[in-house]
């Protein structure tokens, strides 16, 4: 069993992600231990980038604030080390192209490899050019984890069948962000995905609410939520860590009810 698919075995998955060094490493650090105390089964780690066109407005301000802050990949590869000292949960890394491509691809993912990064989600990345990283994550072990969209629909198929660790079902379309409500048929997605893998898939883009979570775990396999989580560090800075723990603990106390 991937050490992905071990976050999906025990029933519904809760997945949080931070962008690592808002507002600083350190508490990037606390902020991550803190969620796999709460009951992260998953937790994905944002390496910032200037331009994050996947993002909303919260993660773009998440991600100035990181660079200002001079968080660097090779800053977040030792956070990580230390973090693998004692957190056991399996954990992702979130960028963009020119970040892998900027380091060098094959360095950055033997990397990832080295330091227990489980995964790779690279959102600006078309399933049409991910051959571009996908063999060097495979001779590495590095899940190159894919992303189908609403506007999928004739490629879920296909992405689905070559997918590895788990499948991320973007919830809505357009940038991350916190939404009132999600009205995409995710039911539909998720039985076109199921009808050509068995990867576990989870929902993201726009969750926030306890009942959001419970709903789109109920359709999936797991939730995902950024936004919400970058807020409470964007409005609480180094005193973020407690709150950020409570939210994960009562979204995943959500998710368990699905």
């Amino acid at each position: 069993m991937s050490n992905i698919a071990k976050a999906f075995a025990n029933g519904k998955a809760f997945i949080p992600f931070v962008t690592c060094g808002d507002p600083d490493l350190e508490t990037t650090a606390k902020a991550v231990r803190a969620m796999a105390g709460a009951g992260a089964d998953l937790i994905e780690l944002g390496i910032p980038f200037s331009d994050p066109t996947a993002e909303g407005p919260v993660i773009q301000a998440a991600n100035v604030r990181a660079l200002s802050a001079g968080a660097t990949t090779d800053k977040i590869f030792d956070l990580v080390r230390d973090l693998r000292r004692d957190v056991t949960v399996p954990m992702v890394f979130m960028t963009y192209a020119n970040v892998v491509f900027s380091y060098g691809s094959e360095k950055f993912i033997a990397a990832c490899a080295e330091i227990g990064i489980d995964g790779l989600i690279l959102p600006d990345i078309p399933y049409e050019e991910k051959d571009e990283f996908d063999p060097i994550c495979k001779r590495y072990g590095v899940d190159l984890i894919s992303m189908v969209a609403p506007t999928s629909k004739d490629r879920i198929a296909t992405v689905a069948k070559e997918a590895s660790g788990f499948i991320y079902v973007v919830s809505s379309l357009g940038v991350t962000g916190v939404r009132s409500e999600i009205t995409t048929d995710i039911g539909a997605m998720v039985r076109l995905i199921r009808a050509s893998s068995s990867l576990p898939c989870a929902v993201g883009f726009g969750i926030s609410t306890p009942e959001q979570a419970k709903k789109m775990a109920g359709l999936s396999d797991g939730a995902i939520v950024g936004s919400a989580i970058v807020r409470l560090l964007a409005q609480y800075g180094r005193e973020a860590v407690p709150h950020v723990a409570e939210y994960v603990k009562s979204m995943k106390d959500a998710v368990r009810q699905a």
